[in-house]
Order: structure tokens, then C-alpha cells, then sequence
């Protein structure tokens, strides 16, 4: 568990179904990762995100907020896999929040926790983010994180044709700060 100012990043439970399925049917948060999900596809994400923590001790964990213990949706690390060469085992960091929660920076917080986590507890020498180009919010952020835009590590999406919207992947790296080694590793 992962504790900032105002949020709690934790694995996730069952009740966290629920409002998750709420999420990934929104047109609005789902507008740049292909659109609504079904509750089979949500349940298969579910599932890795479980899969993931198991096998690697950290995931895109479960975001809530303190005031409230509403669930915002998630943040966090999993191993890039199946997209590109290029980025290929290195960790990456994602986030997806409600709407409801967006323009609050709270996806900013629970970044800058979980690239913290990052550093303190994984041997990387990087971490990376992808987007689609149209979704200037979630670009924005890996800016105001510090991350660098990395054209060479660009793709095209293979769950997308070559000609659909969200084919072409933009890619941001974050380097390990100290240049080094995690603490105690």
C-alpha cells in the first residue's frame, strides 16, 4: 500500500469491481483507449492487473481517495509486454481515473507515488508511459512529471489497424534519477 497526501494506491478488491465497470463504460474516459469495455473485457483486466501484482509485487493498483474511500480508478507499474519491441520488459506506468475525478491531480499524485515506488523498489533504469497523440491530458502529465518524449520508442498499436486513431502510440520515459541502483538492492 501506497499512501500520499490524499490517496491510498492499494491492490484491489472485489467490491472494486463494481465502480470499475462504471469507469470502463464511459465514453468519455474510454474515448482514447478504444472505447467502452465489456464487463467480460473488464473482468480479463481485472484479472492481469491480480496476475501482475502476484507475479511482480506491484500492478496498476487500485487508486482511492482518503476523504471518502471512493474508488478513483487506478495508477501504477506493470511490465511492458506485446506492444513494442522497443519498450519491450521495461517497466511502465499507467493511470485511469472517473471523469468525475480528472482536473484534480490526483492522477499527478498518485504518479509521482508510484515512480517513487519505482525508484525505492524495482532495479529499472527507466520507466515508460504511452498514449495516443489526441489525449493531450494524459501527455500533459507525463510532461509535468518530467518524463521525456521518446519518438525513437513510438508504435503502432497492434489491437488497432494502421489507419484507425488510436494505431500510432506516443511514448515518454522517465530515467532512474540517481542514475543508480534501488535502496538495498
Amino acid at each position: 500500500m501506497i499512501e500520499t497526501a490524499r490517496l491510498v494506491l492499494r491492490t484491489w478488491r472485489d467490491a472494486d469491481r463494481d465502480p470499475f465497470l462504471a469507469l470502463c463504460r464511459s465514453p468519455i474516459v474510454m474515448a482514447h483507449l478504444g472505447g467502452p469495455m465489456p464487463d467480460d473485457a473488464v473482468d480479463t483486466a481485472i484479472a492481469r492487473i491480480h496476475a501482475c501484482q502476484a507475479e511482480h509485487g506491484h500492478c496498476f493498483w487500485a487508486a482511492e481517495r482518503k476523504a471518502d474511500r471512493a474508488f478513483l480508478g487506478f495508477c501504477g507499474l506493470k511490465i511492458a509486454t506485446g506492444l513494442a519491441p522497443g519498450i519491450e520488459g521495461d517497466v511502465e506506468i499507467g493511470w485511469r481515473l472517473g471523469a468525475d475525478a480528472w482536473g484534480q491531480g490526483y492522477a499527478r499524485e498518485a504518479a509521482i507515488a508510484s515512480l517513487a515506488w519505482a525508484w525505492a523498489n524495482l532495479d529499472a533504469s527507466r520507466v515508460v508511459a504511452i498514449t495516443v497523440p489526441l489525449n493531450h491530458r494524459s501527455w500533459g502529465l507525463m510532461e509535468r512529471l518530467g518524463m521525456t518524449r521518446r519518438r525513437d520508442l513510438d508504435f503502432g498499436h497492434p489491437a488497432f489497424p494502421d489507419n484507425h486513431p488510436l494505431h500510432h502510440h506516443i511514448t515518454y520515459v522517465a530515467a532512474r534519477p540517481d542514475g543508480g541502483r534501488p535502496n538495498g538492492l
